[in-house]
């Protein structure tokens, strides 16, 4: 836990202010000049009490500002333990990531996004919990929680699924009992009851092979060469919340990320993002331009991405953002077999998500 330790007020703080005090209060009995009725009398006692009164309010100004700067630093350290950075590069995967809270001042709002390397695969989340800026934080905080312990437990990708099902479940219950206390057991009425969280899984083994789950989320984008494609059109299953997961789930194989390629997930709030005249923002075309002359990095990607989106809003989204790129930086193996890969005898080609490969544990 986190606590945020107020700080009492020093004897150097007070000095000032007790100077200044001090000063007034000595003219004002003390001069001569104070205890005059003139008019010249009068704008040299209003204008020592301006000086003063200009002296007070610079000092507070000052106070609160260092207070301000303290309290941003402490959110940032808090917001960063939350949503925290990844690194470059998972297991031959280079890796970049970013968000853009619609909350001003906040660092994270209700987009989240995760990436580990496990003995199963780097596996990786993105998900969008209902509504934007600090509000839906705590659901974050609980999703990605149970992600980090679930993807290194969990031998299959459906596993750690219906631990991110049952992790919601307990929070928002917990949050209805906290805001209802005397209720004693969770209204389905209630507004908690209404919550739901898109959640894209992916699985990306040793050698490429892709297999995700998608629970009302936006399919990422496959960047190969100059080509740019969804990774699938297979319809995604329901958001998680407001209806449970199948008793049966099955991951989808989603080909293989060749070496050189790669994926750009995103939120709903980058490709739902208006201009001034209502246009939406066209995600794919701001990809080909990043990548039509030359490959370029995860990091040039995002950084494209990003100035596009804050050109196309003017600099004001109106919904949280979050990009998360990953591109296969592992060795190609053998000469021939990244041919294979696209186009062999298994038939799997860079753009295509083949029939679903693998049942998970049913819980």
């Amino acid at each position: 836990m986190i606590r945020i330790k107020a700080r009492a007020p020093t004897a150097r703080g007070a000095v000032l202010p007790t100077l200044w005090g001090t000063v007034a209060v000595a003219y004002k009995l003390g001069c001569p000049v104070a205890q005059q009725d003139g008019l010249g009398a009068r704008v040299v006692t209003s204008a020592v009490f301006l000086a003063v009164g200009t002296g007070l309010i610079v000092h507070v100004r000052r106070a609160l500002l260092r207070e301000l700067r303290q309290a941003r630093r402490v959110a940032r350290a808090a917001q960063s333990v939350v949503l925290r950075p990844l690194p470059p590069r998972l297991d031959g995967l280079n890796v970049a990531a970013a968000q853009l809270s619609a909350e001003r001042g906040a660092v994270v709002g209700g987009d989240l996004y995760e990436a580990v390397a496990t003995e199963y695969g780097v596996r990786v989340v993105m998900g969008d919990v209902r509504g934007h800026g600090l509000t839906p934080l705590g659901t974050v905080a609980a999703l990605l929680g149970s992600f980090r312990e679930a993807a290194h437990d969990e031998p299959e990708l459906a596993g750690v699924l219906r631990r991110l099902e049952r992790a919601l479940a307990r929070h928002l219950r917990e949050r209805a009992r906290a805001e209802h206390p005397a209720a004693g057991t969770p209204d389905p009425d209630h507004p908690v009851a209404e919550e739901f969280v898109t959640v894209l899984l992916l699985e990306i083994g040793r050698d490429g092979e892709l297999r995700a789950f998608n629970c009302g989320h936006p399919w990422p984008y496959r960047i190969s060469g100059a080509r740019v494609e969804p990774l699938t059109h297979v319809d995604p299953l329901p958001p998680l919340g407001p209806f449970p997961l199948p008793a049966e789930l099955r991951a989808q194989g989603c080909g293989q990320l060749v070496p050189g390629d790669s994926l750009v997930l995103f939120t709903d709030g980058v490709e739902d993002a208006r201009d001034v005249r209502g246009r939406f923002f066209v995600l794919p075309d701001v990809l080909r331009e990043a990548v039509r002359d030359h490959p370029v990095s995860p990091q040039a990607v995002l950084r494209t991405v990003f100035r596009a989106l804050l050109h196309h809003t003017t600099g004001r989204p109106t919904d949280d953002t979050a990009l998360l790129v990953l591109r296969n930086d592992r060795s190609r193996g053998r000469p021939g077999q990244a041919a294979a890969f696209r186009g062999g005898a298994g038939g799997l080609t860079g753009a295509s998500c083949e029939a679903p490969q693998s049942t998970g544990t049913t819980r």
